[in-house]
């Protein structure tokens, strides 16, 4: 009896490739507030900026300081796209400064502001509610009035018999009701006396805690020093120092903020701190 013969089948050992674990994608940049590149303006034969470049972080307080006729409230205008540029670009928050949607999440407060003469305070915060898309709460708005030190009262009189102080507090309270991600203010303190200074300082660390962005002009050293992240000296039309305070203070070897962007102008060369 012939007996079976059995057949085993060997089994195949697959060659395994070791697998690599692939790379973490980088998470993207963060898209910068204000991303102003190689801009230029110039008034006939006159150069007012020079390939200015300058980012704004979100949530970063940057103080734009410079002599007079620097070129700072030309590039506020250029940003807002209130004058058209020579040359370069700028977005906010990634948007081309000329698309009016680009302005949505902004709120600018300019150096000279004039509210309508014939409205009422009360009239005219109700209108820049309106504009800004925000509801006109009355307990919001006497909050914030009373924090810049505005007497409630005087919202119920027209504009035109307010002191060029009181139209000031107006303006800043309007901006600050917008409820804005990003505040252009130009020359913020002007006409502020020393008690609605420190106030407006105030709230506008408390925007900080928001994580809301401020990008202001300023001669006033003190309130940079105070509440900046950064400053940029812009001098002659271009940025002569960009960086904190202290890194100022550190390469011109100052004692103070004043006596390096003293020194900084006085150098004439372009300095730029850490960005």
């Amino acid at each position: 009896m012939a007996t079976p013969t059995s057949t085993s089948t060997p089994t195949a050992t697959a060659s395994r490739t070791p697998v690599r674990a692939s790379a973490p994608i980088p998470a993207p940049a963060p898209v910068p507030a204000l991303a102003i590149e190689s801009v230029a303006k110039s008034f006939g034969r006159q150069p007012v900026l020079e390939r200015v470049t300058l980012r704004v972080s979100a949530g970063e307080f940057v103080g734009l300081v410079g002599l007079n006729g620097a070129g700072k409230t030309t590039l506020i205008k250029g940003l807002l796209d209130f004058a058209a540029l020579d040359a370069g670009t700028i977005s906010i928050f990634g948007v081309d400064h000329r698309r009016t949607r680009a302005r949505e999440r902004l709120a600018f407060l300019p150096e000279r502001f004039n509210p309508p003469y014939f409205l009422t305070g009360w009239d005219f915060l109700a209108h820049m509610a309106k504009l800004h898309g925000r509801r006109h709460e009355e307990e919001e708005v006497l909050e914030t009035v009373e924090g810049l030190d505005l007497d409630p009262a005087a919202l119920a009189r027209p504009v035109r018999s307010y002191s060029k102080g009181m139209a000031q507090k107006l303006g800043l309270a309007a901006t600050l009701l917008s409820g804005r991600d990003l505040y252009v203010l130009d020359e913020p303190m002007s006409g502020l006396d020393p008690r609605a200074r420190a106030l407006f300082k105030r709230r506008l660390l408390s925007l900080r805690e928001q994580g809301r962005t401020v990008f202001f002009s300023t001669h006033l050293l003190t309130d940079v020093d105070d509440l900046c992240d950064r400053l940029a000296v812009l001098h002659e039309g271009r940025v002569r120092f960009l960086g904190t305070p202290q890194e100022c203070c550190r390469r011109y070897e100052a004692f103070s903020l004043e006596q390096a962007f003293l020194q900084c102008i006085e150098k004439g060369s372009i300095e730029k701190g850490s960005n």
